[in-house]
């Protein structure tokens, strides 16, 4: 089914200075990529709400994206601070939600969003407004990846390709055909992504590198934004897959899984599952 929203997940971008506590690991986005949510979501009038659900640390990150959405020139910006399942019943917090053009969840646990949010009032009025208006939805690193129907949870980088380095937990379903990983290239998540894809073949699952996201239109077309890469696995044509004969912390084995590397620009279409490229020729945006 066709969507008339916008999906912008987003691969997360960790803070550069020296300091090594989670305190200090919350959830930026490059300029540019920010500068498109914007876009999409109607230029910087737009009535912008940010769930740092996600995140230990919500007060600060929320405080990071008034301050870099204020600096795109947005005044219409709210952070809605859930922390409860009731909240997400709240009128006044699902007005907010009405009202507003694009949603943006930050970076954290995934799985504090689907189980503060999902199945709540408020997750059924994501859904219709994402299918019937136009609606953006962004997120970035665990705000991308609960966008899924089928969501890596977690699972070990460390334990890569053997049976059971990734844990599926049932995501918010707003793009039921992919699974997505986040921090791809950096923390080093092929193997988990690849055992995502094993589990459930009919999905193509996406891997985004930190300032790397998609725009996702039509629940059908892709464009990568930012600056890294976007790893596509595309299950379909498997002649070998062991994953469900295996015991937990077997190797497994994937014969003929396909996989592209896309980069700013790019374009992938899930219905066909084809790819269309920049031109060799095309200068870097």
């Amino acid at each position: 089914m066709k969507a008339k929203g916008i999906l912008i997940p987003i691969g997360g971008n960790e803070d550069k200075g020296i300091e090594t506590s989670d305190y200090h690991k919350l959830e930026y986005i490059e300029e540019g990529i920010l500068a498109r949510v914007v876009k999409e979501s109607g230029g910087t009038g737009a009535n912008i709400v940010v769930i740092p659900t996600a995140s230990s640390y919500p007060v600060e990150v929320g405080e990071n994206y008034l301050k870099a959405f204020r600096k795109l020139g947005c005044e219409k910006v709210t952070v809605l601070d859930i922390r409860k399942r009731k909240e997400a019943e709240d009128q006044l917090n699902l007005d907010l939600i009405r009202n507003a053009d694009c949603v943006m969840f930050s970076g954290g646990d995934q799985s504090k969003i689907t189980k503060i949010i999902g199945d709540t009032t408020m997750h059924d009025l994501l859904l219709d407004k994402y299918h019937n208006q136009p609606f953006v939805i962004a997120g970035t690193s665990a705000g991308a990846m609960c966008m899924a129907r089928e969501m890596i949870a977690g699972g070990s980088s460390t334990e890569a390709f053997f049976k059971g380095a990734v844990i599926m937990r049932k995501g918010m379903g707003f793009v039921p055909d992919l699974v997505i990983d986040s921090h791809f290239i950096r923390r080093g998540r092929f193997g988990r992504l690849a055992e995502a894809v094993a589990k459930f073949p009919h999905l193509i699952g996406v891997g985004l590198a930190e300032d790397t996201g998609l725009v996702i239109k039509n629940c059908n077309t892709f464009e990568v934004i930012g600056s890294g890469m976007v790893i596509l696995f595309d299950p379909r044509k498997l002649k070998h897959n062991n994953e469900k004969i295996l015991d937990a912390g077997t190797p497994m084995s994937l014969i003929n899984l396909k996989t592209h590397v896309l980069a700013n620009g790019d374009r992938f279409n899930l219905n066909k599952k084809k790819v269309k490229v920049l031109p060799m020729e095309a200068p870097f945006v």
